[in-house]
């Protein structure tokens, strides 16, 4: 386990540009130098010898990834489906879930921008239609969060879809209390974990969504390419996949039958199970970020969670108050429990946001600008390898720039 001195050399295994203030992990994660060379050596596999490497190698790789991935976000293996990320996940179950209209899907007013268009999308093809719901953002307690997605759930409502970790000011959602909440009235959950694997502890099924997704790229540290689906229990039937390939029928599970010879959720001999192979397997690709995952996990896991998770809770203390003392208004609340590694502040009004992208980029400074309906925000992503002379170097051209 890492010890407070011993950071420095934490950072120096991470890959990134030293001419560059990097405080966007939200976005995109950089790579350990052991995560990157497990997928650059998986990817000299599978360059040498492409059909060894997928019909020989890669199965039981796969399998071992899946089951160590699956322990780490506190499921099953046959309930886990990996993807190329959160979008495709979330668009794996838009796509492939039919519901039961007329009706509505509700959703929180800070959800991602392209994961709206997704719902709507699906509403119009279901004949469904999308309502929200204005979140208590600076709330001081979780009940605040729940009882408002409460007041919003009617008899109408078919789906509740939210972020666990909210995008735009990095608030941490009390998801379990809400899917429960959901979950009593009869609604399909569907939840947005983007942000959420590794900046906070998961435990996936305790969650209890009906479909909880995420990524790992950003976070964990896994290489670009990482993102997952979990099912939870008494949902692996209702989805369509979206690409139709050699998943699409097994001889142990075919379409529309029943149970054949064996389990459809036991390992089967491409590293899955048939019925997650039917979600998942879209034809030949590049797999080795999923394979590379397990070397993510065990970078962190030898650093110790409790003290990554110490040291993110420092930085985001530290954010605070120097950030806050440039005048910028604090816009993720400081409760415990309710923030993670990302902070977000309100910026003054009347800014170009191009210009102000422009302004940071200049100073090499690389931190979001994240346009909402009524306010500007900077994010200050603060992960174990941000130091406090960088949240100074960004104070400084804070107070340049405005």
């Amino acid at each position: 386990m890492v010890s407070p001195t011993d950071w420095a050399a934490a950072r120096a295994q991470i890959i990134l540009d030293p001419a560059v203030t990097m405080l966007n992990t939200g976005s995109f994660g950089p790579l350990p130098r052991p995560v990157f060379d497990q997928v650059t050596e998986l990817r000299r596999h599978l360059a040498a010898g492409p059909t060894d490497f997928f019909v020989r190698q890669a199965p039981p790789l796969l399998w071992a990834a899946r089951e160590r991935t699956a322990a780490f976000l506190g499921t099953r293996p046959d309930r886990l489906v990996f993807t190329t990320n959160v979008s495709a996940a979330i668009n794996l179950v838009a796509s492939g879930l039919s519901l039961v209209g007329p009706g509505e899907i509700l959703m929180t007013d800070h959800e991602y921008g392209a994961m709206i268009w997704c719902w709507e999308r699906a509403a119009q093809r279901q004949g469904l239609e999308i309502r929200t719901f204005p979140l208590p953002t600076m709330a001081t307690d979780p009940g605040e969060i729940v009882a408002a997605a409460v007041e919003a759930m009617s008899a109408r409502t078919k789906l509740f879809f939210f972020s666990h970790v909210l995008s735009p000011t990095g608030l941490v959602l009390p998801a379990a209390e809400l899917c429960a909440a959901a979950r009593e009235r009869g609604i399909v959950t569907v939840v947005d974990g983007a942000h959420a694997p590794a900046m906070i502890p998961l435990d996936a099924d305790r969650v209890g969504a009906d479909f909880y997704t995420g990524n790992l790229h950003k976070w964990l540290l896994a290489p670009t390419g990482t993102g997952f689906l979990v099912i939870g229990p008494g949902n692996h039937d209702r989805l369509e996949p979206l690409h139709v390939s050699w998943g699409y029928r097994s001889d142990s599970y075919p379409l529309g039958t029943a149970v054949g010879r064996s389990s459809p959720d036991a390992q089967d001999v491409y590293g899955s199970t048939p019925r997650v192979r039917y979600l998942e397997f879209e034809g030949t690709r590049d797999i080795c970020p999923w394979l590379a995952v397990p070397a993510a996990v065990d970078f962190q896991t030898g650093l110790g969670w409790a003290e990554i998770r110490g040291r993110i809770a420092d930085l985001a203390a530290y954010t605070r108050r120097r950030v806050g003392g440039t005048g910028l208004r604090l816009a993720t609340p400081a409760a415990r429990g309710l923030h993670g590694a990302m902070t977000a502040f309100e910026w003054p009004p009347g800014a170009d946001p191009a210009q102000l992208r422009k302004a940071f980029w200049e100073r090499r400074i690389e931190i979001p600008v994240i346009e909402r309906p009524d306010r500007l925000l900077i994010r200050v992503s603060h992960h174990f390898y941000t130091t406090e002379a960088e949240i100074d170097r960004l104070v400084e051209v804070l107070r340049e720039v405005i």
